[in-house]
């Protein structure tokens, strides 16, 4: 069984509720301490085996490849194929940080998209332009429609009804 599968199995475990809430509240604090330490060395790509940069995060490897679960569309040089990772995989998190931020925002992570360590990273104008841009793409617009009594669109100059409409 991959690390992935292992991860998978463990986040979809059946659990009381109490216990299915702990659970994630420790990940998501481990998430968060790792964001942090991206963020609080963006210009460092790290890299490593799967199992030293787990134990640099402080992480299980299995439970760092849920993590990467989360990272990976963030990826700068492409994403990993997470079922093949094992603990001796090399692994570089060479993060695109305008991704980074606009996929926490799509995850709705407002715990991670606002932590005081995007500063360093990103300008308060930046962070604003690409909140801007995601909002922008989640907006949708319909198509303009054409009334049975307006112009016919072919520009033949007859109502819409009367023309191209005719058969609807």
């Amino acid at each position: 069984m991959s690390l992935y599968q292992d991860w998978q199995n463990a986040a979809q475990q059946n659990r009381s509720q109490e216990e299915y809430n702990q659970y994630w509240k420790t990940y998501f604090q481990a998430e968060t301490e790792n964001y942090k330490k991206i963020l609080a060395q963006h210009n460092t790509v790290l890299s490593g085996t799967l199992s030293e940069l787990a134990a640099s995060f402080n992480m299980e490897p299995y439970v760092f490849v849920g993590f990467l679960d989360g990272i990976n569309t963030s990826l700068a040089d492409g994403e990993l194929d997470l079922d093949q990772l094992t603990e001796e995989s090399p692994v570089e998190l060479k993060v695109d940080f305008d991704k980074l931020y606009i996929n926490m925002h799509k995850a709705k992570a407002d715990w991670l998209y606002n932590l005081p360590e995007w500063e360093s990273v990103k300008t308060e104008e930046e962070r604003k332009a690409l909140t801007k841009e995601y909002r922008k793409s989640q907006v949708f617009v319909a198509a303009p429609t054409v009334g049975r009594n307006d112009p016919c669109p072919c520009g033949s100059g007859k109502k819409y009804k009367k023309c191209c409409g005719k058969n609807n």
